[in-house]
């Protein structure tokens, strides 16, 4: 039985785009085919590792995540689960890794690191939410800090919106299997997308890449080709984004969630006009 080489090794690139997919031979199942004779096909599938962070050389999560934008993430993840203030505050992000494993090694201010101390838990590393795995009721729904109220985006901005997030999900046009989170600027355009096995490590690679790229979260919107779980809601709010389209209905809890918290949320169906739920007039 062969053993899964998984010795780490530092990679110098802690940004590098997402990998090429792997591809893998399978044999479709028939009836009326005999199992000797089998009909052999090929498939490029998505690939997924498993990434443990350490903040100043303490274990904090270990999250099942798409390689590729790991500063993004781990800016992201930083963030949006308010381990640090701003990107300021992270001062350097170490990654090796090995077959199947990463390991970010993140270097924060003291201010930081005592402040996580403090409030630190153990998070359950999966790839579909964040939320499960947490210890008590209050880490689940914890109090947010309303945004400052923005005016919904124009209809027109989310014209043909399905078809341009086709266009720029490149790693899901040859493996699907991913969600993406997207940055759409004022004029309508699609400036970031960030790809992932997991909906909140997408957004969390969404809001690393907008924090390095100095981008106004109050501009423009972001956009998720998921549903729209709580956590997405947490996590927009806390990096300050005003707007948040999704592309699948939201829960009667995150809408009450949004317009609690200031957050224009807007679904856009298939085939009816987008729905705003929170902002404007509610």
């Amino acid at each position: 039985m062969n053993e899964i080489d998984n010795k780490q090794s530092v990679i110098a690139d802690v940004n590098a785009a997402p990998p090429a997919p792997d591809t893998f031979r399978y044999v479709e199942l028939h009836d009326d085919i005999a199992p000797d004779n089998p009909i052999a096909h090929s498939a490029v599938l998505a690939s997924e590792t498993a990434l443990s962070i350490s903040y100043n050389g303490i274990s904090q999560a270990v999250m099942m995540v798409t390689p590729g934008n790991i500063e993004d993430f781990v800016k992201g993840f930083s963030l949006s689960n308010d381990i640090v203030r701003s990107v300021s505050e992270i001062y350097d992000i170490t990654l090796t890794a090995g077959c199947d494993a990463h390991h970010a090694e993140v270097k924060i201010s003291n201010r930081a690191f005592w402040s996580l101390k403090n409030h630190r838990r153990q998070l359950a590393g999966t790839s579909g939410c964040g939320i499960c795995g947490v210890e008590a009721i209050e880490q689940a729904l914890p109090p947010l800090t309303p945004l400052t109220p923005v005016p919904p985006p124009q209809a027109s901005l989310l014209h043909n919106l399905r078809e341009r997030i086709t266009e720029a999900q490149e790693v899901a046009r040859s493996s699907g299997a991913l969600h993406a989170a997207l940055y759409v600027d004022a004029g309508g355009n699609i400036q970031l997308c960030r790809e992932d096995i997991g909906r909140h490590n997408a957004l969390d690679k969404l809001i690393g890449a907008m924090a390095t790229a100095r981008i106004d979260p109050q501009s423009g919107f972001a956009v998720m080709t998921s549903r729209c779980s709580l956590e997405l809601i947490q996590k927009a709010v806390r990096a300050k984004i005003s707007t948040l389209v999704t592309l699948s209905a939201p829960t009667a809890m995150t809408v009450r969630w949004a317009r609690h918290n200031n957050l224009n949320l807007i679904h856009v169906p298939h085939r009816s006009a987008p729905r705003l739920y929170s902002g404007g007039t509610f």
